[in-house]
């Protein structure tokens, strides 16, 4: 079971998100109004990564969730897919040394059997380097898919407990992909698109949703301040009025 999830109590009004999850999207859009190959727009993307992890840990926030690659991205040009795998591969070697200096974690989910092996490898390693660290935990989703992460949790809860009937929520967010952290408070989606994109989807069910059209790489601290003022003006209730949640409040 997933004690921490974000969707058993309402949370104080105001408070700094927990864990906020983003598709970085507009990066190849970014790149192309520049006249510009549109892998110039992924690896402005990495240093934009960068930029948000540190403003993330300058305001105490636990979790950070990044969709870097769905299972649906292997459509694109073989080319392009080829240079985000290198890029991939570079931005490991290259970042996770420093975070593991400032004690961040990194897990990477998806179905990573598709990668090449040097890449896999590289995952693994870069996990097991960074597992004991607190500070922050930031997620890279790569081959990712919310419909896969439930059948692959499914599958699993079926295979450790074949003759089981009766199957609860409960007993099915243990073997989802992310059951380490808590569920998202706050999903941000840039580059303008406005929808989930088949990401996170049994844990996005009460996430505070927020667009915008700024593109991936032109997304820096003050526009994550944006989306944090945008969440923090919102009620979130979880099933109940209004009056009991304001109510709960007073009580506590």
């Amino acid at each position: 079971m997933n004690h921490l999830s974000s969707t058993k109590t309402v949370p104080d009004a105001g408070l700094m998100p927990k864990h906020i999850a983003i598709i970085m999207d507009g990066n190849g859009r970014w790149a192309t109004k520049r006249f510009l190959p549109r892998v110039a727009g992924h690896v402005k993307g990495v240093d934009a990564v960068r930029g948000i992890v540190e403003a993330c840990i300058k305001r105490d926030i636990s979790f950070l969730t990044l969709f870097a690659f769905s299972s649906e991205n292997w459509r694109r040009p073989a080319d392009e897919v080829s240079l985000l795998m290198r890029l991939f591969v570079t931005a490991l070697e290259k970042e996770v040394k420093k975070m593991h200096d400032n004690n961040i974690r990194l897990k990477i989910v998806g179905d990573l059997s598709r990668f090449d092996l040097p890449l896999q490898e590289a995952i693994q390693q870069a996990q097991e380097l960074t597992a004991a660290n607190t500070r922050l935990t930031v997620t890279i989703c790569a081959n990712y898919g919310g419909r896969w992460d439930i059948v692959q949790a499914v599958n699993k809860l079926t295979s450790a407990n074949p003759s089981q009937n009766d199957i609860t929520e409960e007993m099915l967010e243990s073997h989802l992909s992310m059951a380490y952290a808590p569920e998202p408070d706050l999903f941000i989606r840039t580059g303008g698109e406005t929808r989930i994109s088949n990401f996170l989807l049994w844990q996005l069910a009460y996430t505070e949703l927020y667009f915008t059209d700024t593109f991936w790489p032109d997304f820096n601290a003050k526009a994550l301040d944006e989306a944090i003022h945008s969440y923090q003006a919102r009620e979130r209730r979880f099933g109940r009025t209004s009056a009991q949640v304001s109510g709960a409040s007073k009580t506590e």
